[in-house]
């Protein structure tokens, strides 16, 4: 058996059993995990297929280091609010970057000039506050020369203007301005003029503006029409965003922003086959909807007697399953209120927590276990050496040689009881020398007389040498170290998996390879049990349980929510 530890700003993280897995893991760090796991199990003959989650948690786990917890890092380790179509948000930000008119089929993102480009670094240093009241042309020109901004003044000022929620009167009579100066108005200042129309819900004037831009260019970028869908869909017009939806596709795969907006611009219309159709067609691309799209599709068949569309509502939810989706607790609603509405089938939901170890408080439902049947973990390792390992995308930032070299290596000195990611671990606390703490968690399991193989990167080791070339040289006679070049051995596998139910095997692997350091640890390393029971949408046919995010609750990334709806049909 292999034993996986890194650590994250929390402090100390372990894996047991297997190869144990944390997320966020860097991008070598899984894959290496997996294949030493991989390698283990063709090794070690007789190996248990299942592990006892009791035994396999630490004993007696003392404070190696006063491993604190910082909630400082990454980005992938940072703490996510889960809040309701948090796209949206961001792609408001993105809907208005300057941009010129002209051909963009051969690309799908916006190709920004110099000038733009150094607009857009101007805009980031500068939170210029607009005026609160409507300018004359002398004012203006007198806010020009005070910013210095002559050329690019109108973008700069309207994408202010968004930012604060300026009134739409002080931004028409910029434009007002702008045509008394020029004798026209540029295309991306248009563009960032119909963003603050919608976000000041400036209906009619977000027409008058479309209509000019119709009339005058031919063609559009990619954020032109995401302004347009989005304004569109929500208005009496609202079937010209599906025709622009049309157009876009023709270059460029829409994103879930745009998709998302048409289809309940059609469900709000009563077309609930358009709104199927364009569903089924962006799941197709892989990409899947914000939370709102599924929400308003429950929302609007409360009640519904038909059984072809009951069907759809329910495949999204095994969808979720599939993708590890998450619902946020206004979406949970709107799914507790769908069932509880199908007539005659009296379904009843509560709100529950389920403890490790144990069944559904509510029905009484063992829920599905973490562990990996033996034919679920030979077809993931089948996959996994295929697609990932043999893959033409894996020597993405290495080279078959080091591969090759590292494979040689671990099956000679198979197998491991413990591996450590050294440069994740010794970046793990940023206010302790990194080179102590790597040495102290190694020191500490290798008095255990567990074998340790610790993956690291030739420069950390470069600099441990500095630090303490005694200490270093005390640890390789006790552990195996491997040393890569100065860049990721593998790529992120999960990313070569197109299919979805080896993704979800993966993620299921995952999840039931990582142990956490207890938020409650002070000055000794606690860990959180791992969950026996698998976070995901799951049915009986008569039950069933969805995991959902609580709103009153923060949780990292990598974590699971604790909260579940259980549906019961009585």
């Amino acid at each position: 058996m292999a034993f996986f530890l890194q650590a994250s700003y929390w402090g100390l993280q372990t894996f047991l059993g297997r190869c144990f897995l944390f997320q966020p893991a860097s991008t070598c760090q899984k894959s290496l995990v997996l294949m030493v796991d991989l390698l283990s199990r063709d090794r070690v003959k007789g190996l248990p297929f299942t592990t006892s989650f009791q035994s396999a948690l630490p004993q007696n786990l003392k404070g190696v280091h006063m491993l604190h917890k910082s909630r400082s890092g990454s980005r992938d380790r940072r703490k996510v609010k889960m809040q309701d179509s948090c796209w949206e948000e961001n792609e408001e930000k993105s809907l208005i970057p300057p941009f010129s008119a002209g051909a963009a089929k051969q690309r799908s993102e916006i190709q920004r000039t110099p000038t733009d480009m150094g607009l857009l670094r101007r805009s980031r240093r500068h939170d210029i506050q607009p005026p609160e009241k409507p300018l004359n042309a002398k004012e203006w020109q007198e806010l020009r020369t005070q910013l210095k901004l002559d050329t690019d003044f109108e973008v700069v000022m309207l994408r202010q203007m968004v930012k604060h929620k300026s009134s739409i009167d002080v931004a028409k009579s910029l434009m007002a301005d702008v045509v008394l100066r020029n004798g026209d108005v540029r295309y991306n200042s248009l563009i960032v003029y119909l963003t603050l129309c919608i976000q000041q819900g400036q209906t009619a004037e977000f027409f008058d503006i479309y209509d000019i831009i119709k009339l005058k260019f031919k063609t559009l970028e990619t954020a032109a029409y995401s302004v347009l869908i989005r304004g569109l869909s929500g208005t009496d017009r609202w079937r010209e965003a599906i025709l622009l939806l049309k157009e876009m596709k023709k270059f460029t795969v829409p994103s879930k922003g745009c998709y998302g907006h048409c289809i309940k611009a059609a469900l709000s219309n009563q077309d609930i086959q358009l709104a199927l159709e364009l569903y089924h067609e962006m799941v197709a691309e892989n990409i899947m909807p914000n939370l709102d799209v599924p929400q308003t599709f429950f929302d609007t068949s409360k009640g519904t007697q038909d059984d072809k569309f009951k069907k759809e509502l329910l495949g999204m939810l095994l969808s979720f399953r599939e993708n590890q989706v998450y619902p946020n607790e206004a979406l949970m609603q709107s799914i507790k209120r769908w069932f509880e509405s199908i007539p005659g089938e009296k379904w009843t939901g509560h709100l529950t927590s389920i403890e490790n170890g144990c069944g559904c408080p509510v029905c009484n439902q063992v829920l599905e276990t973490i562990e990996l049947s033996e034919k679920e973990y030979n077809i993931l390792k089948e996959k996994v050496m295929k697609d990932v390992m043999q893959g033409n995308n894996t020597f993405r930032n290495t080279t078959p040689q080091e591969l090759e070299r590292f494979q040689d290596f671990v099956k000679s000195r198979l197998p491991y009881d413990i591996v450590i990611d050294g440069l994740n671990v010794a970046n793990s606390i940023k206010k302790l020398n990194k080179y102590e703490v790597l040495f102290d968690v190694i020191s500490y399991f290798a008095q255990q007389n567990l074998r340790l193989l610790v993956l690291s990167r030739k420069h950390l080791m470069k600099g441990f040498q500095t630090w303490n070339g005694n200490a270093l040289t005390a640890m390789q006679r006790e552990v195996d170290f491997f040393f890569t070049a100065d860049v990721d051995l593998l790529r992120d596998h999960k990313a070569c998996f197109t299919e979805t139910s080896i993704r979800h095997l993966f993620f299921k692997w995952q999840r039931g390879h990582q142990l956490m350091l207890s938020p409650l640890a002070t000055n000794k390393i606690i860990f959180m049990p791992i969950l026996n029971y698998d976070t995901v949408v799951q049915t009986t046919g008569e039950t069933w349980h969805i995991p959902y995010d609580d709103q009153r609750v923060e949780r990292y990334s990598y974590e699971v929510p604790r909260k579940w709806l259980c549906l019961q049909r009585k």
